[in-house]
């Protein structure tokens, strides 16, 4: 390990009880431009800012709640005015957000896959091969599903507050999303039951967790994509699993820590991206 990453990192054990305010999921107007694709009985909302930049997909953060307005509510910035100059920046709803226009099947058996499957449709969808990725909150593990399924497409990836197990709050993710993800859904769904609903979390979040859910320590130690992360350290987005990742992940880095309070240390979180990006960009 080189001396600036120690040296990181050592600095983040430290601020670890410093940790950042809470995410909350807010209510935001849909952002202006927005269009559909479909594949069967999947519609999925997404926003393309065309251009002639290099492609950038960018998943929001909020949990199953994961939706474009997000990025000008709760995200700590916002990517699309950040890097819409130099990028050619793609977003959307995840599918069955309730703050989102994306629909699709509950798939109860394969629910990351799912997610996954509509990302690289929308790429699909736009003609683009490859191309690189921010992921906000449960962004990150989604992320590293991408890197799984599809190495050969995703240049890099930053993992911003990426999701992650923690073992003192076993329950945390299934209890929030049947607090706030699915009383929304089975109000918009009646084809959709509570009993639906469990096996979809417990699928996700229940069975063998550990760490980034999507992905084994194994796979990180050997991922040869670049990958930065901004570690967060609230009840979602634990400190631990994120500097795990960075240690194990062999051409990773590493963000100040924290990075989002005070706000002033923000910019410099999105100056490390820019320059990330920019280094991992093809020519």
């Amino acid at each position: 390990m080189d001396t600036n990453r120690r040296t990181l990192l050592a600095t983040g054990a430290a601020a670890a009880a410093m940790a950042a305010a809470p995410n909350a999921f807010a209510q935001a107007k849909p952002n202006a431009g927005e269009q559909f694709y479909q594949r069967g009985d999947i519609r999925i909302c997404y926003q393309d800012t065309g251009g002639n930049g290099y492609p950038l997909l960018i998943i929001p953060g909020g949990g199953l709640n994961s939706s474009m307005s997000n990025l000008t509510g709760s995200s700590p910035f916002n990517p699309l005015t950040e890097f819409k100059t130099q990028y050619r920046c793609i977003t959307s709803d995840l599918r069955n957000s309730a703050m989102g226009q994306s629909s699709g099947p509950l798939e109860i058996d394969r629910p990351w896959d799912a997610y996954t499957d509509d990302q690289l449709g929308l790429m699909d969808h736009l003609g683009i091969k490859d191309f690189m990725v921010i992921g906000f909150c449960i962004g990150g593990p989604m992320v590293w599903n991408l890197l799984k399924r599809a190495p050969e497409r995703v240049v890099a990836g930053v993992l911003a507050q990426p999701s992650g197990y923690r073992p003192e709050l076993p329950n945390y993710y299934t209890e929030s999303n049947l607090t706030v993800w699915a009383p929304e859904l089975l109000k918009r769904r009646p084809d959709i039951t509570m009993e639906m609903i469990d096996k979809f979390l417990g699928k996700m979040y229940r069975t063998d967790p550990d760490f980034v859910f999507t992905v084994t320590r194994d796979f990180v130690r050997n991922c040869q994509t670049p990958v930065l992360i901004l570690p967060d350290d609230v009840p979602a987005p634990p400190y631990a699993v994120a500097i795990e990742s960075v240690m194990l992940a062999p051409k990773s880095e590493v963000s100040i820590f924290p990075w989002k309070e005070p706000k002033e240390r923000i910019p410099l979180a999105v100056r490390q991206i820019r320059s990330f990006l920019k280094a991992h960009r093809p020519a």
